[in-house]
């Protein structure tokens, strides 16, 4: 079979890849297949954990720039990562921003990398961290970055959205030339609501932002299904994991509670079906010779 790929664009921006047959290519066959490296958070990322992913079935990869895994603030960890997706057919789809400043997720007592916090010298301490790890971009050549906007606490006011829209306005402006697509993430907070994640957008009037739709999120909050409804037409990208409604556990898809054949079927029927990021709790007891069967497996599950 004559197996090909093609980039999706929108508003002269690509934001996805469909894999195409035949000689006019003309039948979209599957969503991409992305690993998030949140499987390996506790661990430096390095090419060996990149081979291996590439031999579990994923063509791509969401990086995720957490210090200790992806150091962005060393030239020498960037430039080894860059090379290796040089001459690799894994890509670097995209990159999911800091959400701590350290090495340690905050438990050494770092502030939250938090873009909606009160204080404004927090906010901007937000975006510049948010910055640094964009400008890996320049050498690791990702097509979009997944934004939290904000905390689990934060509430819903006309202040989250003035500081939502002065984020994705001052990223936006800074990833555009690097040509990073900004995707807000649906969280478990008030402001991160599909339902508010559309109010920030159409008040934006940034066309290029678009929506990483959470699928644990989502289960956790207003729902899987009625998510989708929502964000219809602004979903970019889907992160996929599963719980049992309580809480936030990453868990592998079919080993908690939410419905994958439905949700599956309303993802597909979407115009255009978002590339599938599998994004897994690193410490969940699975034994490193299983990862790659297991990622296979969850992948099928979820075309």
């Amino acid at each position: 079979m004559n197996w090909r790929t093609a980039l999706k664009c929108e508003n002269g921006r690509c934001v996805g890849l469909v894999f195409l047959i035949g000689p006019g290519a003309g039948e979209i066959l599957a969503k991409l297949r992305v690993l998030s490296t949140h499987l390996f958070l506790h661990q430096r990322l390095h090419p060996g954990i990149l081979e291996m992913v590439s031999r579990s079935g994923a063509q791509a990869v969401e990086i995720f720039a957490a210090r200790q895994h992806f150091d962005y603030t060393s030239r020498e960890h960037v430039a080894e990562l860059a090379a290796w997706f040089a001459s690799n057919p894994l890509e670097a789809w995209s990159m999911h921003a800091p959400l701590f400043p350290d090495r340690e997720m905050g438990r050494a007592g770092a502030p939250p990398v938090n873009v909606l916090h009160p204080e404004k010298a927090r906010r901007i301490a937000a975006m510049d961290e948010i910055k640094r790890a964009l400008e890996s971009a320049e050498y690791i050549h990702f097509h979009n970055l997944v934004v939290h906007l904000g905390e689990r606490d934060d509430e819903w006011s006309p202040r989250s959205i003035e500081y939502a829209l002065t984020a994705l306005e001052h990223l936006d402006a800074f990833a555009h030339p690097l040509g990073v697509r900004l995707l807000v993430e649906n969280l478990t907070s008030a402001p991160t609501t599909p339902e508010h994640l559309v109010e920030i957008l159409d008040s934006s009037h940034l066309d290029s932002v678009g929506v990483c739709l959470d699928l644990g999120h989502a289960h956790l909050t207003v729902g899987v299904r009625e998510a989708i409804a929502t964000l219809t037409g602004r979903i970019s990208l889907v992160h996929a994991h599963d719980n049992h409604g309580l809480k936030d556990e990453h868990l592998w898809p079919g080993d908690g509670n939410i419905d994958w054949p439905a949700t599956v079927a309303a993802l597909n029927a979407l115009a255009a079906p978002p590339p599938t990021v599998l994004e897994i709790n690193s410490k969940l007891p699975d034994e490193l010779s299983t990862l790659p069967e297991r990622i296979r497996q969850a992948f099928d599950l979820l075309d």
